[in-house]
């Protein structure tokens, strides 16, 4: 069967198993190892793509459900809000270990698509599941806060 996806505004036609998760695509087919695994259940947010702006474990989300949809990932080089947002995880210095930092930036991409200039309640309700075992969440939102005062 062949899937047809956008994958960081580049057009993909994949032909395997339309039950393999979007995250071993990336990782294994495509080489974008930016996305990461994390838990393999959806649980932990380090896997975490966009599919059409809305925050997505790809780790179980299978290539069937995907056929024409836009994928954005770490690794893009167009997203403005996924950039801003990295350029203020680096001068916040959020990252310690870093392995969650991807999926915590993409879903952090999500909340201000859908919610430009969030409150302190809804970044963290938003970021509730992107779990981070360094504890940086006290400057993951601050970092999703200077981002959306530059919006």
């Amino acid at each position: 069967m062949s899937i047809k996806i956008t994958i960081d505004d580049k057009k993909y036609d994949l032909n395997v198993n339309p039950e393999t998760p979007l995250l071993w695509v990336l990782r294994d087919n495509l080489n974008l190892t930016g996305t990461k695994f994390g838990c393999g259940i959806g649980q932990c947010g380090a896997c975490t793509v966009l599919v059409d702006g809305v925050a997505t474990r790809s780790c179980i989300t299978p290539l069937s459900i995907l056929d024409n949809s836009k994928i954005t990932t770490i690794e893009t080089s167009k997203d403005k809000t996924v950039q801003k947002l990295q350029k203020f995880w680096i001068q916040e210095d959020v990252v310690q270990c870093g392995y969650c930092q991807s999926g915590q930036i993409m879903n952090a991409a999500s909340l201000i698509k859908l919610n430009p200039k969030p409150s302190d309640e809804e970044i963290v309700s938003a970021m509730n599941g992107n779990i981070c075992r360094c504890g940086t969440y006290n400057k993951i939102k601050t970092a999703i806060k200077a981002a959306t005062v530059e919006v």
